[in-house]
């Protein structure tokens, strides 16, 4: 499954970069995330429990950050296990770019599913990770767009 799409977060990029690095907020934004904890700078643990059509899984996974190149981008990968129900694994590019006082976030993202997930088929899978996407994106949103309008 590959999906792309932009965000634009009433932010200086500076601010964005540096939410996208706070477990706090994105333990908060994800959806269904139970835990979210950094073990170093790039690596992180997390519990997410998550429906998939008639499915339901909690997902123990790995997260890790690469290519960070601060304030501009870097590169989320992770991979997950949910028992029966099967696995989870992707990763996404993503870009921060300032326009103005906004800053439009863009990403990129690559998965996989195996296991019973991969049964229930394509359609259903990717029609649910771009609605989990789009929660989490319009989550983040508020949350930076919130604590900016708080800064200032």
């Amino acid at each position: 499954m590959d999906m792309t799409g932009e965000e634009r977060i009433a932010a200086r990029r500076d601010a964005v970069w540096q939410y996208l690095n706070d477990p706090e907020i994105l333990r908060r934004c994800i959806p269904g995330c139970q835990s979210l904890e950094m073990k170093s700078p790039t690596e992180l643990t997390a519990v997410v429990k998550v429906k998939i059509g008639p499915v339901s899984a909690t997902f123990n996974g790995n997260v890790a950050l690469s290519k960070l190149n601060p304030p501009q981008s870097y590169t989320i990968s992770g991979e997950g296990k949910g028992g029966i129900a099967g696995f989870a694994k992707g990763g996404a590019d993503v870009t921060l770019a300032e326009e103005g006082d906004e800053t439009v976030l863009r990403y990129n993202v690559k998965a996989e599913v195996g296991g019973k997930l991969a049964q229930l088929g394509s359609r259903l899978i990717d029609s649910t990770s771009k609605k989990l996407a789009q929660q989490f994106f319009a989550d983040f949103n508020l949350a930076v767009s919130g604590a900016a309008e708080a800064a200032s």
